[in-house]
């Protein structure tokens, strides 16, 4: 690792001890594997303090997003948290949230880069319907590299009650309920065409900075709808056909 790499690593780290999670001297500054390089050192460095990776998401898995984002391709961050369906959050523990609609998949064997679509489809023991909650800590549209550094708008996972993984992902539909209200419906095919097509791409992304999946780890595959702010107040409820249902709620 370079000497300026490891400077912008501190900087990062320094900056996130004080609040700032998009440190404005970096602005326009970082390519994208830089920003991939810091993300990944932050998240070893919190792992040191004891949280622990439970596993890997993708973002950016709907071909207009990333039109809109100028990215030719999707994103990874790194999940260390999770909590169970019903879980309540407080409104004041969210910087500026707001959640997507996922299937979140568990690998049961390691995955080597080269790991063919049906070899992902045996390594996956359960599938859980999922929301990810995320927070915008800074101007994500205009500093995408910033968002990845800190590791992709990712807050933490929530997870409902554990099936067994569909043979056909993409007429998968889910339906996304707020307050009562059907807001969106969105289907598997949104996701890369198949979220086993998200593990496919990450499992060759993280070779390129010498990680790979493993047993046990979790994968968020990418959200079935657009991204929905959250509220104080809001109850959410996401149902996927097939799969079964997920709900949180934000206390006022």
């Amino acid at each position: 690792m370079s000497n300026s790499l490891n400077t912008m690593i501190e900087d990062f780290w320094q900056a996130r001890e004080r609040g700032e999670y998009f440190p404005a001297a970096y602005f326009d500054k970082l390519t994208q594997d830089q920003a991939y390089r810091i993300q990944l050192a932050i998240v070893e460095r919190r792992a040191d303090r004891g949280e622990y990776q439970l596993g890997w998401k993708v973002g950016l898995t709907s071909e207009a997003i990333q039109q809109q984002f100028g990215c030719h391709e999707p994103v990874f961050g790194c999940i260390l948290s999770n909590v169970t369906s019903g879980h309540e959050f407080s409104a004041s523990e969210l910087i500026a949230p707001g959640f997507e609609s996922e299937l979140c998949m568990r690998i049961e064997r390691d995955l080597p880069s080269d790991a063919t679509i049906e070899e992902i489809r045996h390594a996956i023991s359960v599938v859980y319907p999922a929301l990810e909650i995320i927070e915008t800590r800074g101007p994500f549209t205009e500093q995408l590299a910033l968002a990845l550094a800190d590791n992709a708008q990712q807050k933490t996972v929530v997870m409902g009650q554990a099936t067994g993984l569909p043979r056909s992902l993409e007429m998968l539909t889910a339906t996304v309920t707020i307050n009562g209200v059907e807001v969106a419906k969105g289907y598997g095919k949104a996701v890369l065409g198949n979220p086993l097509n998200s593990i496919h791409w990450l499992v060759r992304k993280l070779a390129e900075f010498g990680y790979s999946l493993k047993a046990g780890d979790i994968v968020m595959t990418g959200s079935f709808t657009r991204q929905f702010p959250l509220a104080a107040g809001d109850r959410v409820r996401v149902s996927f056909s097939g799969i079964g249902d997920v709900e949180i709620s934000v206390k006022v």
